[in-house]
């Protein structure tokens, strides 16, 4: 059985509208795009390699496919050009051979390799993705993708990426249609420029407590007649 792990750049009110440029998305007057980049660092590039490592194919929204279609075909893989970057070259050659499946409602117009539509039934469609054989399905971007994952309750893992910034306005990461429900923390660290990287897993139902006693001691009972 497959699994959907979720990675996505964060800002402490859960804001990830256009983390990477200015114009990549600037609807709702959303002007602050590119915000992660000047934290940037060896470390959060280590972090995003690990992801990367194991085999994958990728849940992508339209408007994020539209953004990596544009850029990794064209990324130079040949070590004997003038702009080869090998680093570059590395996620491009992984991303271009991976399987890209995509949420849109235009098919005919994914000309990226390897890419295919989830049609019409985007859920059922994961659902039965999540059953077969092959490795796991990686959501990168794609906010309003997420939002339907999270409303059907379809991601095992979460790693976020989260940035010292506030925005108090944008698209988030979880949103109204988003089930309750419990993670547990499977690691966490910190990156020179402040960012944190938390990897969540599914943890089952959310429990709760209370730290009223429903029936206080003689001596808890005492307590709080002086605490009135």
């Amino acid at each position: 059985m497959r699994k959907v792990i979720a990675t996505a750049f964060v800002s402490l009110d859960g804001v990830m509208q256009a983390p990477g440029g200015p114009q990549e998305d600037p609807t709702g007057g959303f002007n602050y795009g590119g915000w992660t980049v000047p934290y940037w660092d060896d470390a959060i590039g280590a972090a995003l390699g690990e992801v990367f490592s194991s085999p994958f194919a990728l849940l992508l929204g339209r408007k994020t496919y539209d953004i990596f279609a544009a850029h990794w075909p064209h990324v130079d893989v040949d070590p004997s050009a003038s702009t080869f970057d090998a680093v570059n070259a590395q996620v491009a050659r992984t991303f271009n051979g991976a399987t890209k499946y995509v949420a849109t409602h235009s098919p005919a117009t994914l000309s990226w390799q390897n890419s295919e539509s989830l049609g019409d039934d985007v859920p059922s469609r994961i659902r039965e993705l999540k059953q077969q054989n092959g490795p796991q399905l990686l959501v990168q971007g794609s906010s309003e993708l997420l939002q339907i994952l999270l409303a059907h309750d379809l991601i095992d893992e979460i790693h976020l990426l989260i940035y010292p910034v506030v925005f108090g306005k944008g698209k988030r990461l979880f949103g109204s249609g988003t089930i309750p429900t419990a993670f547990k923390v499977t690691r966490s660290s910190s990156t020179p420029s402040g960012v944190l990287i938390t990897s969540y897993e599914r943890a089952g139902q959310i429990n709760t407590g209370s730290f009223q006693l429903e029936h206080p001691t003689d001596a808890e009972i005492e307590r709080r007649k002086h605490l009135q």
